[in-house]
């Protein structure tokens, strides 16, 4: 007989889990103390809760794990509600423990109780409270596999602190059996069959690739299906990676800020084969004019996102990786004429590029893509994240960490670091704007205390730039409530770059230093190769690399809100 608080360490080990993120407090200091107890597992003590959950999510994308962490009751717990519907968004698996008071307390405004079972039971897979310390192994058995299984996301196991004192059994339950859940493990072959019929009789056919194939580990069958059948190939954001950005048949990302040629591509498809992607806003633009020529073929392993945003012609519930083995053992070449080459051809007639100033994030991401091999890189979001996904060159899954559907500043810095405990020989950058930096910028702290060399990235325009550009497109550039620098009135030019006359606050370069990372500001193209190497040096600690660009450098193209793809804006309208 053992404790709770015993029995849950005995679990992780059971699971295998080597890192668990962890935030202590009182309804977990039986927890801790049992931890402290053993080394198999190594604990990792981040500085704010929130953060603790964009490096367990950030640990679980790079590495294909499941992302581990432990929060205290009411406040611990409810900053760690972001980083879980991050992850519910983008169909990461985690394991979130709560400490929660005791089950005679819970209901009478206790100490630091939190019902964060009802607050997260919309943003989890599988919410619990423990109430019988026998159930407590099943539970958690049962969490381990929902999060990995399926369409993988979050699940969250509240522990009152009586459960983690009291005696119970200590063997681990070896099978699961959870009635009413029931993965899809297997694919429709008359479906795919109708779906073979219905590509081998198209003459513009495109694959619309979301994150499900990077989630299910598809990326090399996806990429010989491509090479099978000749059929060019656009990505949403979370699919980027689903073949390598540097393929012939590759044309871009899609939506309100893709390329040319990929949402040309949509346009004019007459059979689309979306794989693992929602149909969300960002892809389809004008929901009433997305797709209009073309018959959908849809596979998704959630089959609740099949035709829930747009009517698809041939649905198809599975596994990406196994609809992708089926596709590849029944589909046979074809003659598609001039279409591949067509876009092609549109895409470097239309290419995506920065010119006229003299540092741009094309050209700081572009030194990445040319002397990192496949590192991989965290974006925040904003403008940073566009850029990055625009200009990065990814090679496979595990490289580009990015909260696509809840689009969470914050999130970058954070991620890279989970990313680097899981992946300790991998170079990880973070990329990320003035703005979202800030809302995590004190896991500095975690970095330089557990010595990951760690690169973060900063596009400082002096702005919360994406607000900022949709002002100065839409609303004659009233640029309210997004000027962070100490004179409102100030917009960021390549001559006031020059000339040093940039004040901002804080000063990136003397707060890193204040951590005891590295830190170097970067105003001259002729120095991004310099900032690099002096990043290199510093293998035992962060560092970060402030580049200074003017404020108005905008993402294009990109469609205007409530506009169909075809009415991108390819330049500033001035």
């Amino acid at each position: 007989m053992i404790t709770g608080a015993a029995y849950l360490v005995k679990a992780l080990q059971e699971e295998n889990v080597d890192i668990l993120f962890n935030y202590p407090g009182a309804a977990t200091i039986d927890i801790m103390d049992e931890l402290y107890k053993q080394d198999t597992v190594r604990v990792i003590l981040p500085r704010h809760e929130q953060a603790m959950g964009h490096a367990a999510d950030g640990y679980a994308r790079s590495t294909g794990k499941v992302g581990v962490l432990l929060a205290t009751s009411g406040p611990g717990a409810t900053n760690l509600v972001t980083a879980i519907a991050t992850a519910n968004y983008d169909s990461v698996p985690m394991v979130c423990f709560t400490g929660q008071v005791p089950l005679q307390l819970m209901g009478n405004d206790a100490f630091q109780e939190i019902d964060i079972v009802g607050i997260c039971r919309n943003i989890c897979k599988y919410t619990v409270t423990v109430r019988d310390r026998k159930q407590l192994g099943r539970i958690i058995k049962d969490a381990f596999y929902i999060a990995r299984s399926g369409r993988p996301g979050p699940v969250l196991i509240d522990i009152p602190k009586n459960i983690q004192n009291e005696m119970g059994p200590e063997d681990y339950p070896t099978e699961v059996n959870i009635r009413g859940y029931k993965p899809n493990e297997t694919v429709h072959v008359g479906q795919i069959k109708k779906a073979v019929s219905e590509i081998g009789k198209a003459k513009k056919p495109i694959f619309l690739i979301g994150g499900g194939i990077n989630i299910s580990g598809a990326n090399q069958l996806f990429t010989e299906l491509v090479e099978k059948t000749g059929i060019p190939v656009v990505t949403t954001l979370m699919g980027k990676g689903a073949i390598s950005s540097r393929h012939p048949l590759y044309l871009g990302n899609v939506g309100i800020h893709g390329g040319y040629a990929p949402n040309v591509a949509l346009s004019e498809c007459d059979v689309m084969i979306s794989i693992g992607t929602r149909f969300n806003d960002r892809i389809t633009g004008k929901l009433s004019t997305f797709a209009q020529k073309c018959k959908i073929i849809h596979i998704d392993i959630d089959a609740a996102s099949i035709s829930k945003n747009i009517k698809v012609h041939i649905p198809i519930v599975a596994d990406a990786k196994l609809a992708v083995e089926k596709l590849l053992e029944y589909m046979k070449p074809h003659d598609l004429g001039s279409w591949p080459t067509d876009l092609q051809q549109l895409k470097n007639d239309y290419p995506i590029t920065q010119e006229g100033t003299e540092i741009t994030p094309e050209k700081v991401i572009t030194y990445i893509n040319e002397h990192y091999k496949n590192p991989i890189v965290s974006t925040d979001v904003g403008q940073n994240q566009l850029w990055t996904t625009q200009f990065l060159a990814v090679e496979g899954n595990h490289q580009l960490l990015t909260s696509g559907g809840l689009g969470t500043m914050g999130y970058g810095f954070p991620a890279a670091i989970g990313a680097q405990i899981g992946n300790p020989n991998k170079r990880v950058f973070a990329i990320s704007g003035d703005g979202g930096v800030q809302m995590n910028i004190q896991e500095l702290a975690t970095a330089v205390h557990y010595k990951l060399p760690v690169t973060l990235i900063i596009l400082n325009n002096g702005f919360l730039g994406n607000v900022r550009q949709w002002q100065q497109l839409f609303y004659d550039k009233r640029y309210a409530c997004t000027n962070l620098q100490p004179d409102e009135s100030r917009v960021l030019t390549q001559e006031m770059i020059d000339n040093g006359e940039f004040e901002y606050v804080p000063d990136f370069v003397k707060l890193a230093e204040s951590y005891g990372a590295k830190g170097m500001r970067v105003t001259k193209e002729s120095d991004i190769a310099k900032a690099f190497k002096f990043a290199d040096k510093h293998e035992k600690a962060p560092t970060v690399l402030e580049f200074v660009i003017p404020t108005e450098i905008n993402v294009l193209p990109m469609v205007p809100a409530g506009k169909s793809l075809s009415e991108m804006l390819l330049k500033d309208k001035d």
